[in-house]
């Protein structure tokens, strides 16, 4: 794989993705279906999902790929793969919340290595760059040319008064008891992706995770995560977060800074 050939790729079809999803998002109104799964899908999901299948393939045209819009058809044996949420936080969407995302990443080996997290309405993108490390871009968004890169890297935890984010929309008393075992001085909500991005840029220490998540809605943010310095592992003994698993679904995990203490479960 060429990585500067890659992020250059995923980078601008996350820019026109987000484009696409903001003309939808900004409109008076856009249909709302509901999957097999009860979660929801509009056509701003179903609209960023061919853009950028189609841009993957015809960049990548022997890499796998999968995608969350098109799951049901994907059987991946390899561990190496191209995976694609085009729109992560549909609730936030719908509910014109803006904490909503657009996420491409590489998986080798069962581990994210690049992705790019794009947050239209936030003007916000962070991603990978061709050697692994983090970077948030500020604007101006060029499709062919990168603006200011800022380094990114994960926060040296005060383990007496830590920063945590969890789920907006899927937080519960289980997530709530478990942030409990820890010292807290603030406590953020956030929708999508971008909790790990948050994590990545110092912003909060510790993500929970104890809820449904697919690897999709992972791998890209875990990617930018990791090349801050940050971790993934999972929530019930503390192993690194793998994927390629059967049916793409993840347990909890934990996304943290390392300088944080981990709490058993």
């Amino acid at each position: 794989m060429n990585y500067e050939t890659l992020v250059s790729v995923i980078r601008k079809l996350a820019l026109e993705a987000g484009d696409k999803i903001m003309e939808i998002y900004e409109s008076e109104d856009f249909a709302v279906k509901v999957k097999s799964d009860s979660s929801p899908v509009t056509e701003a999901d179903e609209a960023a999902d061919a853009l950028i299948s189609a841009g993957l393939v015809e960049a990548f045209p022997d890499m796998p790929l999968v995608t969350e819009e098109q799951a049901a058809s994907h059987t991946v044996d390899a561990m190496t793969f191209l995976i694609v949420d085009p729109l992560d936080g549909t609730k936030e969407f719908v509910n014109r919340r803006g904490d909503f995302t657009v996420n491409i990443a590489l998986v080798e080996d069962g581990v994210p290595t690049r992705g790019v997290v794009y947050a239209p309405a936030r003007q916000r993108m962070f991603y990978t760059n061709a050697v692994g490390l983090s970077v948030e871009e500020i604007g101006p968004f060029d499709k062919e040319t990168p603006g200011e890169l800022k380094p990114m890297k994960v926060s040296e935890a005060d383990n007496s008064a830590l920063m945590v984010v969890a789920s907006k929309s899927h937080r519960d008393q289980a997530t709530d008891d478990y942030i409990n075992k820890y010292s807290v001085a603030d406590s953020k909500s956030a929708g999508s992706s971008l909790k790990f991005c948050l994590v990545a840029t110092g912003e909060a220490d510790l993500y929970p995770r104890l809820g449904r998540t697919m690897e999709w809605d992972t791998a890209a943010g875990h990617a930018v995560l990791s090349g801050a310095g940050g971790r993934v592992v999972r929530f019930d003994d503390h192993t690194p977060l793998a994927y390629g698993k059967a049916e793409f679904a993840n347990p909890y995990f934990i996304a943290y800074a390392p300088s944080v203490t981990l709490k058993d479960a």
